[in-house]
């Protein structure tokens, strides 16, 4: 997410002469950043879960970002209830003195859902907010229209190539609230490794079982050049 400023273009615009303004403007063109990155994993990862039976997941993505501010569009193969899912967000982040803050909107799209009642534009979205300092990192979900009025909650910190994150879900209150722990290793840049362990107690004490399970995922994602 780009942090820069355009306090030099607010005043150059103030009044400079053609040519000063022609420099500015082509300032102001390169606080524009665009990103995009194709990857591929062995599930459907989600918030401890596997949506997809466990089937590997191809997404991408494409982000504009300036001056802390960004917006992009999401896209994966799907998973078994839903189908192929693309998601729209935008948001605005930033640093002061170590620590950050981040907050997005998020509208998830499933064009080909069998129950028809996902397959329209914002059907479904979640406002994110995130804090962190340092390698430590507090961020909320909450359900904003379409779904249960869902909460979702997440405590995280990395070191290096690992870290680690604690995941809590709320679905409205209903039987199905459950914990998960993620430790990932970063092999470099592209490859990842996930270890992730779901604890649900309310649905083990329903079901008179266990209803955990760990999962490992695999994830390789590529940058795309788009110069």
């Amino acid at each position: 997410m780009l942090k820069k400023t355009m306090s030099s273009f607010r005043l150059a615009a103030l009044g400079l002469a053609v040519s000063g303004s022609l420099m500015t403007a082509q300032h102001a063109a390169a606080e524009v950043e665009v990103a995009a990155s194709v990857a591929v994993s062995s599930m459907y990862f989600w918030r401890g879960q596997s949506l997809g039976s466990g089937s590997p997941a191809v997404s991408g993505d494409i982000n504009v970002s300036t001056a802390g501010a960004y917006a992009g569009i999401w896209g994966s193969s799907g998973d078994d209830a839903t189908g192929n899912e693309y998601d729209l967000y935008a948001g605005y982040g930033g640093e002061i003195e170590g620590f950050s803050y981040d907050i997005s909107v998020w509208n998830y799209n499933y064009p080909n859902d069998p129950s028809g009642q996902l397959d329209t534009f914002g059907a479904l979205s979640e406002v994110v907010v995130s804090l962190g300092f340092g390698p430590v990192n507090f961020t909320y979900y909450d359900n904003v229209a379409g779904g249960t009025g869902y909460e979702y909650y997440t405590l995280g910190a990395g070191m290096g190539s690992f870290s680690a994150k604690l995941g809590y879900s709320d679905p409205d209150g209903d039987d199905n609230n459950y914990t998960h722990l993620d430790l990932t290793y970063a092999y470099n840049d592209n490859l990842s490794f996930t270890l992730s362990k779901l604890d649900n107690e309310e649905l083990d004490e329903a079901e008179g079982g266990v209803n955990e399970d760990t999962l490992f995922v695999v994830s390789y994602s590529l940058p795309i050049d788009l110069k």
